[in-house]
Formats: C-alpha cells, sequence, structure tokens
C-alpha cells in the first residue's frame, strides 16, 4: 500500500481529536507537536542504531518493533554501549536511554503501566544528552499541567490516548520531506483554529512563498546563503527560502542556507526549533535564538549581515522607544524613533540594518506605515530618499489568522540608485473560502510576474519615479498610484434623451394598437361590454 503525505497529514492531526475536546488549540498545539517531534527522533534513533549493529544490514524499510528490540539488546552489551552512543551523539545529538524511548513508553501505555512522570524523564534525558541541541526543547510540555485534565488519573489517560494514535505511524514510509511538511501543515491547522493568537507563531504558506520568491530572486543559485527573521515564530518563513535557493541542506551539497531567527517567547521558540529539525535542517545551520529583538539586537557579534531579511512582526505594537536607542547603530542615522505606541518601523530599520549591502529584505506591516506622518514620516521620507524601498505590495484583506485588516509586504534594498519604487496592487488577488481569504497559486505567479517585469500594468501595477513620490510629499499609499477601479461609463445626454422620447412614441402607438383590438371584441377597455 502506498503512503501519501496527505494520509500522514490525517493521521497527524486525527491524534487531536481527543485534547480538542478539553483545551483550545494555542494550549494543545504544544503538547501533540511535541509528542511528535519526540516519535520522530527516537524512531531516527533506533532506526540508526539498528543500520549500525546490523552488518547484514542494506538500505531499505527498518520494522520500529525490531529496531527497538535491537537498540535494547544493544545498549544492555557493554561491548557496544559506549560506541553507539558517541555514535548517536555524534549524529543525532542525542542518545536517549532506551527504556525512556518512545517505542518503550507505547509499551508501558499497552501495559496500563504508563506514569506521567515518565514522559517528563524522557525529555529531560534528551534535554541533557548532549551540548546545547535539545536544551530546553520540552520545556512548555507541563505533564502536570491542569489544562491536560484536573486529576493525574485524567492527565494520563489523555496522553496516554494521544501516544496511542501516533504510535503505530511509520514516518520512514512516506516520502521525503513528508514529516517536515506535515508538521508545517499541522502549525498551519492550529493557527486556523486560534485565530487571533496565532499571530505570534505561523504566517500563511502562500504569504511565506511569495516573500521568499521576493528576496531569493536573482540569487537562486548563490553558493553560501543567510536568511534572518527577527520575529521567526514557528520557522514558517525562514523554511520558506530552502524551496527557491538550489540546495538540500546536504554536508555533499557545494551550497547551503543559514537560518538565522530570533523570537519572543519560548514556547515559539522550543517550536521553531522542531520545526527546523523536522525539515532536516543541519544543526550548525540553524542560528535560533529566544530574546526581545528590539530590546536585544541579536545577533551582534561575527555575522550580522545577511542575504535577506523575512520577517512578520506583530502590528502596530507597544515597545519601549528609550531614547537611548537614538544611539543605538539600527536607529541613529534616521534621528528619530518610531512612536512608542507602534513599532512597525522599529522592526523595519532593526532588518534594513542587518541586510547585507546587495541583500534584500521582504516584510508584512499594515497600510498605515505608507502614509502616517509625524516620526514615521520622516523615516519613511529618509529611506526614500536613500533608495531602500523597492516595491510595496497590497495584500487582500483576510488572508491573515490574527487580523482581518489589509497588509502590505514592503520590499527594501540597501543599493537602489534609480530610488524608483514598484507598487502592485494585489488586493483583489484572492479566493474566498468561508471566512478567510486565500492567495492561490496563480496569484503568486501573478504577483511575482508584475515584480520580475517591473513595469506598468494597467490597473494593477506602476512603477512611480522618486520625483513623483516626493510630489506626493513621500506618501505611498498604494490607492495614490494604482488606480483598480473601473471608470464609470460616460452617459450621452443627447441620446438618453432621443431614446426616452422614442420609448414614449412607440407606447403611444401600442396603445393605440390595443384600443382597436378592444373596438373589434365588443370590449371596453375599462373592463365590460
Amino acid at each position: 500500500m502506498q503512503h501519501t503525505i496527505n494520509d500522514l497529514k490525517s493521521a497527524l492531526w486525527g491524534a487531536a481529536d481527543e485534547m480538542r475536546k478539553i483545551m483550545s488549540a494555542d494550549k494543545y498545539k504544544d503538547y501533540l507537536l511535541g509528542l511528535i517531534f519526540y516519535k520522530a527522533l527516537s524512531d531516527k534513533l533506533i532506526c540508526e542504531a539498528y543500520s549500525l549493529v546490523n552488518d547484514d544490514y542494506v538500505d531499505g524499510h527498518i520494522d520500529l518493533n525490531e529496531a527497538q528490540h535491537c537498540y535494547e539488546q544493544a545498549m544492555a552489551d557493554q561491548n557496544i554501549c559506549s560506541d553507539l552512543t558517541k555514535h548517536l551523539l555524534g549524529k543525532l545529538g542525542c542518545a536517549i536511554k532506551p527504556e525512556l524511548t518512545f517505542g518503550a513508553i507505547y509499551k508501558k501505555v499497552n501495559a496500563k503501566e504508563f506514569k506521567l512522570e515518565l514522559l517528563k524523564e524522557a525529555f529531560k534525558d534528551i534535554e541533557a544528552s548532549a551540548g546545547n541541541t535539545y536544551a530546553g526543547l520540552f520545556a512548555d510540555f507541563d505533564v502536570n499541567s491542569n489544562d491536560l485534565g484536573k486529576e493525574p488519573s485524567d492527565r494520563n489517560a489523555l496522553l496516554s490516548g494521544v501516544i496511542n494514535s501516533i504510535a503505530n505511524i511509520d514516518f520512514s514510509l512516506y516520502p521525503d520531506d513528508a514529516l517536515g511538511d506535515s508538521y508545517e501543515y499541522l502549525i498551519a491547522q492550529f493557527a486556523s483554529e486560534s485565530g487571533k493568537k496565532a499571530g505570534e507563531f505561523y504566517t500563511p504558506q502562500a504569504v511565506s512563498q511569495l516573500m521568499a520568491r521576493f528576496v531569493t530572486f536573482g540569487k537562486e543559485t548563490t553558493p553560501r546563503f543567510s536568511v534572518y527573521d527577527p520575529c521567526c515564530g514557528s520557522g514558517s518563513l525562514l523554511l520558506q527560502i530552502k524551496n527557491f535557493i538550489n540546495n538540500i541542506d546536504d554536508p555533499s551539497c557545494k551550497q547551503s542556507i543559514d537560518y538565522y531567527g530570533q523570537e519572543l517567547k519560548n514556547q515559539t521558540y522550543n517550536l521553531a526549533r522542531m520545526n527546523m529539525m523536522l525539515h532536516k535542517v543541519l544543526g550548525r545551520h540553524q542560528h535560533l535564538n529566544q530574546a526581545d529583538t528590539l530590546a536585544e539586537d541579536w545577533p551582534n557579534e561575527g555575522n550580522t549581515k545577511f542575504d535577506a531579511c523575512v520577517m512578520n512582526p506583530p502590528y502596530s505594537q507597544k515597545y519601549s522607544a528609550d531614547k537611548t536607542l537614538l544611539d543605538d547603530p539600527r536607529f541613529s542615522k534616521y534621528g528619530e524613533l518610531p512612536p512608542q505606541s507602534k513599532a512597525d518601523y522599529a522592526f523595519l530599520l532593526h532588518g534594513l540594518y542587518h541586510l547585507k549591502d546587495e541583500g534584500t529584505m521582504a516584510i508584512v506591516l499594515p497600510h498605515g506605515v505608507l502614509f502616517r506622518g509625524a516620526s514615521e514620516g520622516k523615516i519613511r521620507k529618509a529611506l526614500l530618499d536613500d533608495g531602500n524601498i523597492y516595491a510595496v505590495i497590497g495584500l487582500p484583506a483576510g488572508i491573515f489568522y490574527n487580523t482581518g485588516i489589509p497588509t502590505c509586504i514592503i520590499v527594501l534594498k540597501k543599493k537602489h540608485t534609480s530610488k524608483d519604487v514598484l507598487f502592485i496592487d494585489a488586493s483583489q488577488d484572492f479566493h474566498k473560502d468561508r471566512a478567510k481569504n486565500h492567495l492561490l497559486p496563480e496569484h503568486i505567479d501573478k504577483i511575482f510576474k508584475a515584480y520580475q517585469e517591473r513595469t506598468n500594468v494597467d490597473k494593477y501595477a506602476y512603477l512611480a519615479s522618486y520625483e513623483e513620490i516626493v510630489k506626493n510629499d513621500y506618501n505611498l499609499n498604494i490607492s495614490r498610484y494604482v488606480n483598480n477601479i473601473d471608470a464609470e461609463e460616460q452617459i450621452d445626454l443627447n441620446a438618453a434623451f432621443a431614446a426616452l422620447a422614442q420609448a414614449q412614441t412607440d407606447e403611444q402607438a401600442l396603445d393605440q394598437k390595443l384600443a382597436s383590438f378592444y373596438q373589434e371584441l365588443g370590449l371596453n377597455p375599462q373592463g365590460g361590454f
């Protein structure tokens, strides 16, 4: 039987059924995604051990039960245990104790011997096994949380049910990258269910794809590509980059991508780490940090400039706007700080600062940044005077999970000498599905084609000169440059009056004809004989 990625998505999403009954998606996502990651890591580890200790093994499918048994035996053999542990630590970054693998715990569940503390011990074992690779990865997986049930027995039963539901999923039976893609699918499903709470961790895949195409355009064959997301959430924006660079993150490849991301919330930061690992991003290529991006500039030493920057920050968020930031190299050249009530330009300037001279940045922001005045207007003027703003793309309303307001993508470059700005009004490029709007592949292609060609398209795209923008007082409101409203049809009044007169003449002729018919039939037009 052939296993498809859709089968895997359905199986994994179905595993949330029991949790869905008692808690919201923004809570149960951490438990389900944590358990899926634990199983995937555990299965990979026991299969790696099986292939290593079996001399007659040839590449092919490995039965998980057989691999589990083999691992238990090998780790019990003092002559094998030490070398096997070193190999696993070097290859996977951890060496889980045989009694703490997912398969071993599943056996406990079936035997009605499962205890919550056993799962907690397994997570601690993984986190402590080697270096920083897994440090704190399961910190938000609280087995004693009341969200899982009021009593320990309730929590035990719930987690046992989820373990049972994913125990028989063999990830090796599915196509390459199926697990990573399915994990991303689950994150999107959780975002959809979470509504406004989803903005912190997920950017819809279509928007991520579009932004990735913008920032990689012309650099698809770059030998070493680096990308940075200062508000990385689950890492979805970062991970799209590999689909547009000729690279598969393999040691044997001549190319590689380095992913840099910072995230404020710890649980979302750990989600991004898991997401990276399940998408097979090697440890040396993922550089993630947990901190407040505006308060703590990161990275601030070594390689701090990147080929691309992508960002979907929280919109119009409050921040400190501390005057000491005027001495910060990210903001100092502008002489102004964005208002304390709206950090939009603070995020934009942070990303621009970390961009290489030949790099490209794409950021999603609300339309207000295009025309608001005061300090934001002064910053916008400076960006335009320096030729940093390359394109403004208006997106449809209702395509994000956390807001229904229209948004735009601003594309920035450091060396755009002509200073012209391409405006694209893609506000009508969407497919409506229930309460949400979606960008379809044909919409993405249409937008990107206009971006590539950088020419005027009637009612859709317009290349505005710097001089024209200055005349508009540096206002970048898209409607000033692209008019997507069909002109009203001009009415010829003389022709309209002539048509009305003809209609009245025709009506009189018809009345006379009807009167003659009544007369022939001996009828009174007013009724009776």
